[in-house]
């Protein structure tokens, strides 16, 4: 059965890393572009590489993003809602405390605070 599947669609395997190959080349010079446009003239700094820019991408990738997955984020947002439905009155209050207790400096109501008014 998957033997039939590739020989069906066997220009997968030349079209994909030609389009995964154009599309770092096109993303590289985007950022190589915007970044001898911008950062020279704005702060002084020298323009950069297309390896130097393939780079500093990839650095920037696993210092700041993910690598892909399956979408479970998407899946945990909407189950938080669910969970708070699911608790009791009780836990919720527990939980909004300990909530406040963290987050005093950051917009507590007034009558929680220390501070005086």
């Amino acid at each position: 059965m998957a033997n039939a599947w590739v020989k069906k669609n066997k220009w997968i395997f030349f079209v994909g890393p030609l389009a995964g190959a154009a599309f770092v080349w096109l993303f590289g010079e985007a950022v190589m572009h915007l970044w001898n446009w911008l950062l020279p003239s704005l702060f002084g700094w020298r323009p950069i590489t297309f390896w130097q820019t393939i780079g500093l991408v990839t650095l920037c990738r696993i210092l700041f993003g993910k690598w892909g997955g399956n979408g479970d984020s998407s899946k945990s947002r909407r189950s938080k809602p669910e969970r708070w439905e699911g608790m009791t009155p009780e836990e919720r209050e527990s939980f909004g405390g300990k909530l406040r207790a963290g987050c005093t400096s950051y917009g507590a109501p007034a009558s929680e605070t220390s501070e005086p008014a």
